[in-house]
């Protein structure tokens, strides 16, 4: 049976860790009381030990005259009295069931009136049986303990009542936005239907009238819905947390983002109701950029009249809404109601959990002390704030409802595809074939080794190689190390998930996309888990060893014939085209949708000033950078097979000529020209500069990777130099970076030293051993200066390492980046996804 506090640990929202019954601290409590009643146990046992002698005397000795006997006596009414106390206590203490369930304890509750508009707080009292003692160590342990659990009853309920508002409020900004969106759906059918009729009127004025339309009864209904809402409260908490919410701009009435789509639904009156839409995509960027400036020459022009119901005239086509943002509106909208129902049932498991751990503590109580307080306790517990309100469970049947009647078409099992997404389990299939993948790739590994080393390959000079080892290292090598670099990633990226679930870091809610296109997916189930990704590195690599050890045999047996030759410098080329039609494959086989999301953040990642910048694409992006030495060899295998050097075994074409040696240098730049452009973008989006100083040290990679090229061409002094004064500069600012902003670390301020107040990881000892770990594998460019030689290898395969180093240190790295904004998303108590609305009112001037 699994103890309560390993499920208890198991079943917590990991961002609201810190806002549960802190389980453990209470049976340390319960413990210290334990403790001190097997002292005092031993006390009295210690005591009877001296009263049996005594009383052995005084029944076989005769009194008269004897001094002995008279102290024997004396120990005997002492020894009796304290029986009779020890009878005392337990009779007044709880022997009568009636007295042990309400003479123990009493729990006072403030009210919110009289404590300035908070929440109801509790606090028990020891009454005097138990506090007869209160000189012992016991009383104090026992009123210790029940002070600590007052203080979890009353953050618990807190906590609750704070949650519950913050969901009531965005059910009730989302019921205005169903209220908004309906009106307009409504009037956009209406007008539909009116223009088929009229065939001979023009699609412009239609849909212009059906806007103008849409919007006043929209902007009627939202009104009303404020004139409901805006009714003043008592309560000079709710009114604060009202305003705050207001003007977060999220929920409740939110103000429009500055960075957003916003079209204003009718330009005359004093209330305006617009529509923003993100520019997540370039078709909306391009729309908003083209939006704008249209507003622009409407406000020169001056062409902007009002008709006199009060509606916009003269604005053409871009004075409504279309039906394309009708529907990115509505897709809007309904993540916004997915977040706020997993939210709902956050709330659900953290009331079960908190009141599971209540019963379980006060069980152990009366295990440890003997007293019957589980009844009197329990029923506070019971009619307390977190367990007695029921608005977010209705609301919740609510949300609900209105998911399946106006996103499923009534159809509630295709509504809990959105709501409540089945969570794959792990298959011991997936267990039993990666370890036969992997005996595969061991036996295949050891194979291919023997026979490289036999033939000479690999190494710098080998007098029996000659041209044929030459050719194979310039051909097939990239093959190997390309896919050997990309799977290491990977089989790192699976331990990472690993060590991720193992310290309770909430990764899967860390790269959820946004809600709207996790919405629109389904719910989005393309995780990929930690034995899929083990299960795709070996099946990946015993094939790629498989395919690369014929293709040797091939070599070494063809000789001098030309046409097996060919054909056997085709087979890698057959082995990267299998790999890129089985990423493209459309079938729903080989993890389809963990592959399409994959393209999907590729695309976002080299149109990034483009797309709106989330977790996961800049994540990716970050391991691209340290992928630099697979993209050249990508980009040299292109260039060999596309240019056909592969049958003409010209293999020095792609790399002596100009403009393609150019191509690969361009290719080292990509990965920090896109993240430098994310940057730019989240400045854009956000208005942090503190992405502009990220922006900067992506810059400084840049000017060390010119550097670097500028070099390997001029081996001077002056380039020399010049790569080492730039690269020192990158590298410092690269690694403050990853310590202070991206780990969180070397804070000096806080209770571990240099390190951060929060840390997951028990031994401190490990956060410094991985700083000075990063140091050290961030100065793997030394290799270009010093020019590293291991014994006979070839420089190849030297390079090789030292990028597959580079690949370790960002597996390494991975891990302290997810911790950290994990500690964040917890700090924030942030669990659900924010999600803007696109309906707003604004004020027109």
């Amino acid at each position: 049976m699994v103890k309560f506090s390993k499920q208890l640990e198991g079943q917590l929202v990991p961002e609201w860790k810190h806002a549960f019954v802190d389980y453990c601290l209470l049976k340390k409590d319960l413990k210290r009381l334990h403790h001190a009643l097997l002292l005092l146990a031993r006390h009295d046992d210690a005591a009877d030990d001296r009263c049996e002698p005594a009383g052995i005397t005084a029944g076989t000795q005769p009194t008269g005259g004897d001094p002995h006997a008279e102290r024997a006596s004396s120990s005997l009414s002492q020894c009796l009295c304290h029986k009779l106390r020890a009878g005392a206590g337990h009779l007044f203490g709880g022997s009568s069931s009636a007295t042990r369930d309400h003479g123990v304890i009493h729990v006072h509750r403030k009210l919110a009136a009289s404590r300035g508009g908070g929440g109801d707080e509790y606090e028990t009292e020891l009454l005097e049986p138990l506090a007869a003692t209160a000189d012992d160590a016991a009383a104090a342990a026992a009123r210790e303990f029940f002070a600590r659990l007052d203080a979890q009853l009353n953050k618990v309920n807190q906590f609750y009542k704070a949650k519950e508002a913050e969901f009531l409020e965005r059910g009730a900004s989302l019921r205005r936005q169903m209220d908004i969106l309906a009106g307009l759906k409504a009037a956009a059918r209406d007008d539909g239907g009116g223009s088929t009729n009229n065939p001979s009127s023009g699609g412009y004025s239609e849909e212009d009238e059906s806007t103008r339309y849409a919007m006043t009864s929209a902007a009627d209904t939202y009104q009303l819905a404020e004139q409901e809402a805006s009714t003043p409260t008592t309560d000079p908490a709710q009114q604060d947390q009202e305003r705050d919410l207001e003007a977060s701009g999220t929920f409740g009435r939110p103000a429009p983002e500055p960075m957003g789509l916003v079209r204003s639904a009718s330009g005359c009156g004093k209330k305006s109701l617009k529509i923003n839409i993100p520019l997540t995509n370039p078709s909306r960027t391009i729309a908003a950029l083209t939006d704008i400036l249209w507003d622009e020459l409407a406000a020169q022009s001056g062409s902007k009249k009002c008709n006199p119901d009060g509606s916009a005239a003269g604005n053409g086509k871009h004075g409504g809404v279309s039906k394309t943002k009708l529907r990115h509106a509505e897709k809007m909208i309904r993540g916004a109601f997915v977040e706020l129902y997993k939210g709902l049932g956050y709330l659900a498991t953290y009331r079960n959990l908190n009141m599971m751990a209540f019963v379980k503590i006060l069980k152990k109580f009366e295990k440890v002390s003997g007293k019957q307080v589980m009844s009197v306790y329990l029923k506070v517990v019971e009619t307390s704030y977190f367990n007695s309100s029921d608005e977010a469970l209705k609301l919740m049947d609510e949300v609900e409802a209105i998911f399946v009647g106006h996103f499923a078409g009534g159809n509630r099992r295709k509504a809990m595809r959105y709501l409540k997404p089945a969570q794959r389990k792990d298959s011991h299939a997936a267990t039993f074939f990666t370890g036969l993948a992997t005996g595969c790739l061991a036996a295949l590994l050891v194979g291919y080794c023997v026979t490289a080393r036999t033939a000479g390959l690999y190494l710098l000079y080998s007098a029996g190689a000659g041209e044929a080892a030459r050719r194979y290292m310039e051909t097939a090598y990239p093959v190997l190390s390309m896919f050997a670099l990309l799977f290491l990633h990977l089989l790192l990226y699976g331990l990472d998930m690993v060590a991720w679930r193992a310290c309770r870091v909430n990764y899967g809610f860390i790269f959820q996309p946004s809600p709207a296109s996790g919405a629109a997916a389904g719910g989005g189930g393309g995780e990929l888990r930690p034995r899929d990704a083990f299960l795709a590195c070996a099946a990946s690599m015993a094939v790629v060893a498989g395919a690369m050890f014929a293709h040797l045999a091939l070599v070494l047996r063809g000789g001098h014939d030309h046409g097996a030759s060919t054909r056997a410098q085709a087979i890698p080329g057959f082995l990267l085209l299998a790999f890129l039609l089985l990423l493209f494959c459309p079938l729903n086989v080989a993890y389809r949708s963990s592959r399409f999301r994959f393209l999907r953040i590729l695309r976002n990642i080299v149109l990034a000033p483009l797309y709106k910048v989330v977790m996961v694409d800049f994540f990716m992006a970050d391991q691209l950078c340290s992928q630099v030495p697979m993209l050249r060899s990508m980009e040299y295998l292109a260039c060999y097979y596309i240019s056909g050097s592969y049958v003409t075994q010209d293999y020095g074409y792609c790399v002596t000529t100009k403009h393609i040696r150019d191509l690969a240098y361009a290719v080292s730049f990509l990965p920090y020209y896109w993240r430098a452009m994310q940057c730019a973008r989240r400045w854009f989006d956000e208005g942090d500069t503190s992405h502009l100083v990220n922006l900067g040290k992506y810059v400084s990679a840049m000017l060390a990777a010119g550097a670097k090229v500028a070099y390997e061409k001029d081996e001077s002094l002056a380039s020399l130099t010049l790569l080492v004064a730039v690269s020192s500069t990158a590298t410092v600012y690269q690694l403050y970076w990853d310590f202070v902003k991206d780990w969180g670390l070397l804070q000096p301020n806080s209770k571990n030293p240099w390190l951060r107040n929060d840390l997951i990881l028990k031994r401190k000892s490990v956060y410094y051993f991985s700083m000075g770990l990063n140091l050290v594998l961030r100065l793997a460019w030394l290799q270009t200066v010093i020019h590293p030689n291991f014994g006979s290898l070839d420089s190849r395969v030297t390079s090789f390492f030292l990028a597959a180093l580079e690949v370790i240190r960002r597996g390494h790295w991975n891990f302290y980046r997810l911790e950290n904004e994990h500690l964040n998303n917890a700090g924030k108590f942030r669990a659900v996804k924010t999600v803007p609305l696109p309906f707003h009112e604004v004020d027109e001037d």
